[in-house]
């Protein structure tokens, strides 16, 4: 079980979900049937009735079926398949309403009943879809708002007299009459039988916290989509709340999760922002259904998860080879041109949401910075793209990646100050320290730097654990806050990103330690984007990807 209130009721591709949460930060008092098609949209407001008064009811959520639990009786869902669900009651009515009763000529839902088959419709400005309820038993139908203009109450009512069900489907503009293809006991067995195999191809059993570990499963399962719109692949979204989309590094950590129990879907995820790399080689900054973003990008580290995918899928094809290194070589390139100023040997960010922390105080002096986690990511990319060139058999390409590599390697160094690695300004050539974590980032690169560099790095890198695991700013520090975005609180990526470091380093106590407090505080606190450094409290979207993803990647030892 979870609570309906931090992770939304999905399936595997639907773009649909059942949840209170109706935007950023927004609950709302009913269970809301939300669409991700064109953006996060409430479309369908579910109120369970007493007769016609609302109910007050209890809500338990599995991952095969979600029931709203009251005295009198109960409500149940359960997803068919990616587009349908069938909901059932006895002993309690349900409305579903339309969730904005307001209609213009360019938004809010229109509501009729077809002659065709009997079926009410709600068609939906914002999703661009319509939303077809199919009445499959029940005496008592009650509607009101059919076919209003302005502003009305839209919606229909399944009276509690008699047990009914319905089917409710997203679609764009027409198909078929409904037909069941199971009776409701049979969709929530064929739903459950679903997940379970996914959860144990991806979390494994055996485990004392099975429990964490199927419900990190689950959320990964349930936040998957089917192509559609700009993702031409399954993708797994970030989050069925407001974090809908897929950033161009937090797949990375989807993909290594994946890997082992679902290679296809795990490649997939690494795919996906390179099918939308830009004729200079960057990749978008996010992709989601109708919209890709491209004012900014993200870190390279592409090369790193590369490196572990390879570790867990099966050997890839030589097609997949050559696919992986023309992409990887243009995404790299961009870094090497279009974000190296002449004469430097180090690249830079424009921006701190171009390395992914988007607010870190190493950025507080400059926006745009050469920063040695940056110098690491690609120190290992142009490693990684030496070995897939000799592997297809290019040894001069190898030996030209073998020398970027080199030439990185040396320029790292300088911008280290005798105690810590500093950010610099490309234009003046000014530095400073700051006491975010990103500056500690690079210990990722492992042996590739010096032994003194690895345990300054490691030193510090202690200074950052709390109780619950590593804050990304200093809690001694003025500008440490506890939701200050990457100023305080602990997120997933860094701590894989650190942990895998400084285990290829050999500081596995501290790695071990930083792991054991990472899985700790999401059994405590589930899969939150980030969370509070001293509480341990989860903080911002609660059903965050590739959270769940870092957990099983831990858990599993897998980096």
């Amino acid at each position: 079980m979870f609570d309906i209130a931090q992770i939304p009721f999905s399936c595997f591709g639907s773009w649909l979900n059942i949840s209170p949460v109706i935007a950023e930060k927004t609950h709302a008092e009913d269970l809301h049937l939300v669409s991700h098609q064109t953006g996060l949209h409430p479309v369908l407001r579910l109120v369970p009735t007493d007769g016609h008064t609302r109910a007050t009811t209890t809500i338990v959520a599995t991952p095969a079926q979600l029931t709203w639990q009251h005295p009198h009786g109960r409500v149940e869902a359960a997803f068919e398949d990616a587009t349908t669900i069938r909901i059932r009651g006895e002993g309690l009515g349900l409305w579903v309403l339309a969730s904005s009763e307001s209609l213009t000529p360019f938004s809010g839902t229109y509501f009729f009943r077809d002659p065709v088959d009997g079926s009410h419709v709600f068609t939906v400005y914002e999703t661009g879809r319509r939303y077809r309820v199919t009445v499959l038993t029940g005496q008592t139908v009650e509607t009101v708002g059919v076919q209003a203009l302005g502003t009305a109450e839209r919606g229909l009512h399944l009276g509690a007299g008699h047990a009914w069900e319905i089917a409710v489907e997203e679609f764009d503009n027409a198909r078929p009459a409904y037909t069941p293809r199971a009776d409701f006991a049979g969709v929530v067995r064929a739903a459950h039988e679903r997940f379970s195999g996914f959860a144990r191809r991806v979390a494994g059993r055996g485990s004392s916290r099975d429990a964490a570990a199927e419900l990190a499963a689950y959320v990964l399962w349930s936040a998957t989509v089917r192509p559609a719109g700009f993702l031409n692949r399954h993708a797994v979204l970030m989050s069925k709340h407001w974090m809908d989309k897929v950033w161009s590094w937090d797949h990375c950590f989807n993909s290594i999760a994946l890997a082992a129990g679902e290679p296809r879907l795990a490649l997939d995820q690494f795919h996906l922002p390179f099918d939308h790399q830009d004729p200079g080689g960057a990749l978008p900054d996010s992709v989601t259904h109708s919209e890709v973003l491209y004012n900014f990008v993200k870190p390279p580290v592409h090369g790193w998860a590369l490196r572990h995918l390879r570790d867990r899928l099966p050997p890839l094809s030589r097609a997949d080879k050559e696919l992986i290194y023309e992409r990887l070589s243009r995404w790299t390139g961009f870094w090497l041109s279009a974000r190296r100023a002449p004469g430097q040997a180090l690249p830079h960010y424009q921006h701190g949401n171009d390395s992914g922390w988007d607010n870190a105080t190493t950025f507080d002096p400059a926006r745009v910075i050469q920063s040695a986690d940056l110098a690491a990511f690609l120190l290992l990319q142009t490693r990684e793209l030496a070995k897939l060139a000799r592997e297809l058999g290019d040894g001069q390409a190898a030996d030209g990646w073998d020398a970027v590599c080199e030439q990185i390697r040396d320029a790292i160094t300088g911008l280290w100050d005798g105690s810590r690695f500093t950010a610099r300004n490309p234009e003046t050539g000014h530095s400073w320290t700051s006491h975010s974590l990103l500056d500690l980032i690079p210990i990722v690169a492992g042996t590739e730097l010096p032994r003194h560099i690895r345990d300054a790095l490691a030193a510090h890198i202690q200074d950052h654990l709390t109780e619950y695991g590593l804050a990304t700013e200093l809690p001694a520090s003025p500008h440490y806050r506890p939701d200050g975005y990457w100023r305080g609180p602990i997120w997933a990526p860094a701590t894989v990103l650190i942990e895998d470091g400084l285990r290829r380093c050999g500081y596995t106590t501290l790695a071990d330690e930083i792991s054991s407090r990472f899985r700790a505080l999401c059994e405590k606190s589930g899969f939150a984007e980030n969370f509070d450094a001293l509480t341990g409290q989860g903080l911002r979207d609660r059903a965050y990807t590739w959270t769940a993803s870092a957990y099983l990647i831990l858990a599993a030892g897998q980096v």
